[in-house]
């Protein structure tokens, strides 16, 4: 770990290499799993504002659970989350004709619907961001449905925190990932 402004960094972003692999998981990481995609406050009210432009490119399911439960839900631990669909994939999960999971909210973003791509927790995958008073810990998250990106960024030889580029200055901005790159270049070789 070490730390970058007011973020503790796990190490793990630059030493490990990641590149979706779509065509292997079929996007498992929008459908399994226990929760919904982490929000914060601001992605809440976006979500609310821009749903009329992003249902449209939902699936039946996916409108049916968002009108019934609202486009964001508050777990008992208080945490702000996107709804599932029966406990499962994301309520904003649309299919390709190859059956891979897709992000409906993405999908409006690139026909110029809407100006937000998706929550930035998303973006980030697999990194994710633990938010604490003082600081907040970002840490490479593991998973065995992401073995198939881990074998194709080890073979392209990029790592996590160049495949996530553009959602770490989304979440940090320029500066704090210019230093994050001088880290890895001085520290990480």
């Amino acid at each position: 770990m070490f730390q970058l402004g007011k973020t503790i960094v796990s190490e793990d972003i630059i030493e490990k290499d990641f590149v979706c692999n779509l065509s292997a998981c079929k996007g498992a990481c929008c459908v399994d799993g226990d929760a919904g995609a982490p929000l914060d406050e601001k992605e809440t009210k976006i979500l609310d504002d821009i749903y009329p432009k992003v249902k449209p490119f939902l699936r039946k399911e996916g409108i049916e659970v968002l009108d019934a439960q609202g486009t964001w839900v508050k777990t008992s631990y208080g945490e702000l989350e996107t709804p599932l669909i029966n406990g499962a994939e994301c309520a904003y999960v649309i299919f390709d004709d190859n059956n891979t999971a897709l992000c409906g909210i993405e999908e409006a973003y690139n026909q110029g619907e809407i100006p937000w791509k998706k929550p930035v927790s998303c973006h980030l995958y697999p990194i994710r961001v633990k938010d604490y008073s003082e600081f907040s810990a970002v840490n490479y998250e593991k998973w065995e449905i992401c073995d198939d990106a881990c074998s194709l960024g080890k073979e392209l030889q990029v790592p996590v925190y160049k495949f996530v580029k553009e959602a770490l200055i989304r979440k940090f901005g320029e500066d704090w990932y210019a230093e994050l790159e001088k880290v890895a270049e001085k520290n990480f070789k």
